[in-house]
């Protein structure tokens, strides 16, 4: 690699910024970052939830995120440009898992993996909920577990704005532009050609952090990779109910919800209507396309009876964002690009990658400076062509 490497960075969101502050505050290289859309209009980035937990199965989960939740807490130091700082509005009410009896041994076993690997989770069976959490109906419950620490939730797309900032402030360069096609020669990526027929040479490294819209790029560097971007609903609702101390709480029917401003937000996976997770989930489905009818024939429902008072809750707004989400095993895709020398991906993160994305944007810029980052070691891309999968079972 040249003394002063030509670095190019596809995809200006969370994971490509987080990689192009990290190379130039780290190693004093200044990336160029291609993105088509500099407003950001259907990013994931801009569209995330923006929560963080260390609840999750696959231990590589765990310590990313508990990497990237100690970097939030510093962000606001480390990311200012000289007196402007950040405000991320970190929120640290943590994650509540809740259990049936049919579920109680599943969540009891993950809690041990993760306390194991240094998570701060407790154990709270039916009785201690029903006491810490009175405005929860408990009576179909056997346990559950919450983040004591390390969880909770933030301004996404403020993270996202003040690693640009930063990124740019120490020489970082974005421009506009969408790649259409990664040339290669001898194994190795040289240029980038993009739709208005322009064509970027002299590529040193490189690195694909387009989301939910890696894959046909990655194929065209012979990694063939199930990620596509499958919508996912958020909800916006007003109630009268209090619940304080409310973390952002799993429930066992499928939903979520958790505190936001005078309010709160929920969501949920596709209803499946015809039994066929093609038709149900289809890849890219139009963002403005929200389905109401996931609100009154499941959410609200589901919501009423895990709190009561939550019958008198009324939707304020709505909107969609896409998962970028890994068909492989729902986890990053984070490494080198088997059979390409000199390019690397950090994509397919099913819904986990804007909590993560500080941990892997560190990552992918020591990949970048042709250093070790065993970190992510466990995500490499080359698991798909070798049938190992790393499952993360909690995927929400």
């Amino acid at each position: 690699m040249a003394a002063s490497p030509h670095i190019m960075i596809i995809g200006g969101g969370v994971m490509g910024a987080a990689t192009a502050y990290f190379l130039a505050a780290q190693h004093g290289v200044h990336a160029t970052v291609i993105e088509r859309d500099p407003t950001y209009t259907r990013a994931s980035s801009a569209l995330s939830a923006s929560s963080i937990r260390q609840q999750f199965s696959a231990p590589v989960n765990m310590r990313l995120s508990r990497w990237s939740f100690d970097f939030l807490q510093r962000a606001h130091t480390e990311l200012a440009v000289g007196a402007d700082a950040p405000h991320l509005s970190l929120v640290t009410q943590g994650y509540l898992y809740l259990a049936t009896p049919q579920g109680r041994a599943m969540l009891a076993a993950k809690q041990a993996t993760q306390t194991l690997h240094g998570a701060d989770i407790e154990w709270l069976p039916q009785p201690a909920l029903a006491r810490r959490f009175g405005w929860l109906h408990t009576d179909d419950l056997a346990a559950g577990t919450w983040g004591r620490s390390g969880e909770g939730w933030f301004d996404g797309p403020a993270l996202l704005q003040a690693f640009k900032r930063k990124a740019q402030s120490l020489g970082a360069r974005w421009r506009t532009g969408e790649v259409a096609h990664v040339h290669t020669r001898n194994d190795r990526a040289h240029a980038l050609q993009l739709t208005d027929g322009t064509q970027l040479d002299g590529i040193d490294a490189l690195a694909l952090c387009a989301g939910a819209w890696s894959s046909p790029l990655a194929a065209q560097m012979g990694l063939h990779i199930p990620v596509a971007p499958k919508k996912r609903d958020v909800f916006v609702f007003d109630s009268p109910a209090a619940t304080p101390g409310c973390p952002l709480v799993i429930d066992p029917s499928g939903i979520w919800f958790r505190p936001e401003g005078s309010g709160w937000l929920c969501g949920a996976p596709p209803r499946a209507t015809t039994g066929n997770p093609d038709l149900d989930d289809p890849d890219e489905a139009p963002l403005h396309a929200i389905d109401h009818a996931l609100w009154d024939d499941f959410i609200w429902p589901a919501l009423a009876h895990r709190v009561p008072q939550f019958e008198a809750a009324r939707v304020r707004s709505a909107w969609a964002g896409y998962y970028e989400m890994n068909a492989w095993d729902h986890n990053g895709l984070a490494g080198p690009v088997p059979g390409c020398a000199n390019a690397i991906t950090a994509c397919g993160f099913s819904g986990h990658g804007m909590q993560q994305a500080p941990a892997v944007g560190q990552a992918m810029a020591r990949l970048l400076m042709g250093q070790p980052a065993p970190e992510v070691d466990a995500l490499t891309p080359a698991r798909i062509a070798a049938g190992v999968r790393v499952v993360e079972a909690n995927v929400i």
